[in-house]
């Protein structure tokens, strides 16, 4: 079990985080979104909200796998 917490595991905790993290920030991304449109164009109709949440999806996607990359790295090398 402590060899889970070692170093040559790395990319399976970035990979957990990012997992972890990508659901709860694409619907942060796309609400702010939503409501970014309503507030410049009105109502947002069905179409427009399959497009937006198309376009959070990969900006969470990227956004988590890089920010758990960092986080992990900087967890690992960091004082013992």
């Amino acid at each position: 079990m402590q060899n889970l917490f070692s170093a040559e595991f790395q990319w399976l905790w970035a990979l957990a985080l990012g997992a972890a993290l990508f659901i709860p920030v694409r619907h942060l991304i796309w609400a702010l979104s939503v409501r970014r449109a309503e507030a410049k164009g009105g109502d947002v109709d069905e179409a427009e909200s399959v497009r937006l949440k198309r376009r959070s999806t990969f900006t969470s996607a990227l956004l988590c796998f890089i920010f758990s990359i960092i986080y992990v790295n900087n967890l690992f090398q960091g004082n013992p």
